[in-house]
């Protein structure tokens, strides 16, 4: 049986992230499809929360004076999560133009809010394109983003 909050999240957006918007299912049957799938009730409701968060924040983020070109000092914790190369590799993705401050700080939110103690950087890549999917305007860096994951994962998603 699946357990991870994060897998339940790479379930939905492998399986419903290319959705219609005029088809996209309703959270009644996501959570039906994802218990069908071997997904637990407690993990999929907290996947459900993750994924409200991501909404949730950005409006605040956006309203925040978040100056480009300023140096990210990591909190104790986030280092804990986050090893070296995983945040190399957010400065590497705001250097390129894929993410923003404010971009930068919905990944760490997000990051922060899965309930693991260390985040891989694979799971980063992914957490990073779910915020990424979700931010109107942002198109270009999604695809950017989406091809350098599917590169790295063939055949997870095509």
């Amino acid at each position: 049986m699946k357990q991870n909050v994060f897998e339940v999240l790479m379930y939905l957006f492998e399986n419903y992230m290319n959705e219609d918007a005029e088809h996209e299912p309703d959270q009644e049957y996501l959570n039906d499809a994802l218990l069908e799938a071997g997904f637990r009730e407690s993990e999929i409701q907290k996947a459900f929360a993750w994924l409200e968060g991501l909404t949730e924040l950005e409006p605040h983020l956006l309203n925040e004076d978040l100056r480009q070109g300023a140096i990210r000092v990591y909190a104790e914790q986030e280092c804990s999560k986050l090893n070296a190369d995983c945040r190399g590799f957010l400065m590497f993705l705001e250097q390129m133009g894929v993410l923003d401050t404010a971009a930068r700080e919905m990944v760490l939110d997000r990051v922060m809010a899965l309930e693991t103690d260390e985040v891989d950087l694979e799971q980063l890549k992914w957490v990073t394109l779910m915020v990424l999917f979700n931010q109107p305007g942002r198109e270009e860096a999604f695809a950017w983003m989406e091809d350098l994951v599917l590169d790295e994962m063939t055949g997870l998603l095509h």
